[in-house]
């Protein structure tokens, strides 16, 4: 794929923080394509209006964040709207459904819309039954269009739940409408940070729609399930949720981890009512098989529970396993990212960061570790930019000859095919 030069920034940027960029993923995604394959079949279900989940199961280092991300990308790319949340034991636990939609709405995003994408997505909708009741004969000049657009909104979220939207969403979606009709973008905006379930909008801007209180959590997945039909019916194939780093619970008392472990049941319990929504979970070996995790929830153990045979693990399976680094990945990751390296000179980044300085670089990271990389991809990673951006910043560093990775005296570089010959001339231009 080619990257734009912001995209292309981004992902660096966020390298030399040792945090798995938002952005260009798949220009060094190695070695996963068989776990990309199965999520990909998991979104063709979700696109036939299945309700499906599936867990990313990962010691620290596997990927998990990264897989999740990438997960985030590719269901976008398809045409999917999609939520990554990072589960925090100070504001997201799973029995409380009402902290768990507010999370989850509040990180919608398309890929018209990075973050916080309701407000398109309500619009978008909206469009589609404006044009729908002009193609059924309406005028739209008529005094009357705007009350038969309300009506419709309340008619068809009716229909598409079944009858389970609750009455305050109907009213708040109509209100929205009406105000934004009238211009009174504030108001609206308030009413639909109400719906992305945030307790902190006033009385007096709730009073506009008739309504009391904030979501509930005994009602907030009635609320999600209208959110998953308004983001179909507004255009998108469906919705992916992402869940990062459910072990998060292991860390919670035990009345509150147990708690956690039956709402997860229960969203996996409901998951096929919700047509066009897939739940991807990440979580670590420990959170699924202890019995301070799953394991001590015997209904949800024996629903995700994770199988192998001789060795091989079927990734059609809830639990989808992700395997530790091992050096043949980190190099070739290593030499995607080199050839990505925005500079605009790049004869100086091959020669002094040739294949065999590459070579030393991943074996310097992975000494005594053996097959199991485990948590060195991160801080392989952040080295390996930081060698990058050295290189093209001073004139005098040659990680080649650098004693920090067991420097020996490298064959005469040459520039690759393509590149002139190094003159000396350093380039500092990002």
């Amino acid at each position: 794929m080619t990257l734009s030069r912001r995209d292309i920034d981004h992902l660096f940027e966020r390298l030399r923080s040792g945090v798995v960029p938002e952005r260009g993923l798949d220009a060094f995604a190695v070695g996963i394509e068989r776990k990309r394959a199965e999520l990909h079949r998991m979104l063709k279900l979700a696109e036939n209006d299945e309700g499906v989940f599936k867990f990313l199961r990962g010691d620290y280092g596997c990927g998990k964040t990264f897989m999740g991300r990438l997960a985030v990308l590719d269901a976008q790319a398809q045409g999917f709207a999609t939520s990554f949340v990072v589960v925090s034991d100070n504001d997201l636990k799973f029995y409380k459904f009402d902290e768990l939609y507010r999370k989850v709405v509040q990180e919608l995003g398309t890929t018209a819309c990075s973050r916080g994408a309701l407000g398109d997505i309500l619009d978008r909708w909206i469009f589609k039954i404006e044009d729908a009741l002009i193609s059924g004969g309406a005028d739209p000049d008529s005094d009357g269009f705007d009350a038969l657009v309300q009506e419709r909104i309340g008619e068809e979220l009716m229909s598409m739940t079944s009858g389970k939207a609750p009455k305050d969403m109907t009213r708040v979606l109509a209100k929205i409408f009406e105000l934004k009709q009238r211009g009174e973008v504030a108001e609206a905006g308030a009413l639909i940070s109400w719906l992305s379930g945030s307790s902190n909008v006033s009385s007096k801007h709730k009073g506009l729609a008739g309504i009391k209180g904030d979501i509930g959590s005994s009602e907030a997945m009635d609320y999600l399930h209208g959110i998953v039909e308004i983001v179909k019916a507004s255009g998108y194939k469906g919705l992916v949720i992402v869940l990062d780093e459910v072990e998060t619970v292991l860390r919670m008392r035990s009345d509150t981890r147990g708690k956690c472990l039956n709402g997860l049941r229960q969203i996996c319990d409901s998951a096929a009512g919700y047509g066009g929504l897939l739940w991807v979970f990440t979580g670590t070996p420990e959170f699924f098989d202890s019995k301070r995790g799953v394991g001590a929830l015997p209904p949800l153990h024996d629903r995700i529970r994770f199988t192998q045979i001789d060795g091989f693990a079927n990734p059609r399976q809830p639990q989808l396993e992700l395997k530790p680094f091992d050096e043949q990945r980190l190099r070739e990751v290593a030499i995607k990212l080199r050839e990505l390296y925005p500079t605009e000179r790049r004869e100086q980044l091959y020669n002094k960061l040739d294949d065999d300085t590459v070579d030393r670089i991943v074996a310097h990271f992975t000494e005594g570790l053996k097959a199991d990389v485990g948590a060195v991809p991160r801080q392989f990673l952040r080295e390996l930019v930081n060698v990058m951006d050295l290189v093209v910043l001073e004139k005098d560093f040659d990680p080649r000859f650098s004693g920090q990775y067991k420097a020996i005296t490298p064959p005469e570089p040459s520039a690759p095919e393509g590149f002139p010959a190094d003159d000396g001339d350093y380039d500092v231009t990002f």
